[in-house]
């Protein structure tokens, strides 16, 4: 009788359909909290455009340490304030600062800062992509951040994904001073990557810079200062109100690993073959708005 048993149980197993894959929106919905990463608020600049428009930038010391010093520097002496958009080039970049200005640098600002364009990969723990890059030996994911790198040379870099932030420069050897700012707005132009310093990325209000028009001159500029986008202050979050400041956190641990494969082997209904792969700008790291109190 338990023989009996025990087959119909194996039997009625082996006919249960297998469980659906969860989708990558599930993954992220449904992570622990121990599973979330905050973000440092002396990482964070809030950028406030014309028309109350609010954009927040993460900086990333771990990468180009002395261009992140630059800019919180920067910030604290209200470089920005009254500063404009005066680029915007379709499926590129959207630019910022005082563009041709001579307006002095605050104190503690490093006027000729190193070429961070790339870092030691010692320390780094990176999650691999897993699947080839067109532009480094390998790519993964460190901090929450897209990185390139060279196992073999031992360096890493950030790669320019959709709402990178990188430093505007001349022609080498300069390298910026983090006062002139671009945001990548269209699709992933990597052949930047360890040629400009990537300071950071925009976790909130990258649609008030996706949306605005065109430039229409060379590279996206406007061609008149009318079209300028203004941008009223930027300031440091550790500087505002406890109120008022921005928190954010971003997916990690074994959720975030899911989620990576969940991108690169979609199941969802609408798929019909997985892709099996993934470019790495098209994983977006989940960031989360995190409530006050």
């Amino acid at each position: 009788m338990r023989r009996l048993a025990a087959i119909a149980l194996v039997t009625l197993i082996a006919a249960a359909p297998p469980a659906k894959p969860r989708t990558p929106s599930e993954i992220v919905a449904g992570a622990p909290k121990a599973d979330w990463r905050d973000i440092s608020a002396e990482d964070l600049v809030v950028f406030e455009l014309e028309g109350g428009r609010k954009v927040v930038m993460q900086l990333a010391p771990a990468f180009a340490p002395v261009h992140a010093a630059n800019i919180r520097a920067l910030a604290r002496g209200g470089w920005w304030d009254g500063a404009k958009i005066y680029r915007v080039q379709d499926n590129y970049v959207v630019q910022w600062g005082n563009n041709e200005s001579d307006k002095p640098l605050p104190a503690g600002v490093a006027a000729k800062p190193p070429a961070e364009y790339h870092r030691a990969r010692k320390g780094l723990q990176i999650t691999p992509l897993g699947s080839p890059d067109a532009y480094a030996p390998a790519a993964g994911f460190s901090g929450g951040w897209p990185v390139a790198y060279d196992p073999k040379a031992g360096t890493a870099n950030l790669a320019h994904c959709y709402a990178m932030v990188g430093v505007g420069r001349d022609l080498s050897p300069d390298t910026g001073t983090g006062g002139e700012l671009y945001a990548v707005i269209g699709h992933a132009p990597r052949h930047l990557d360890r040629n400009i310093a990537v300071v950071g990325r925009i976790v909130a209000g990258i649609e008030h810079l996706s949306s605005l028009p065109r430039g229409t001159e060379a590279l996206g500029f406007y061609k008149e200062r009318s079209f300028d986008v203004p941008i009223v202050k930027a300031r440091l979050a550790t500087e505002l109100p406890a109120a008022e400041r921005p928190l954010f956190e971003y997916l990690a641990g074994p959720s975030f690993a899911a989620y990576l494969q969940a991108r690169k082997n979609r199941q969802d209904d609408f798929f019909i073959r997985p892709a099996g792969g993934a470019d790495l700008c098209n994983i977006n790291v989940p960031v989360r708005a995190v409530p006050a109190g």
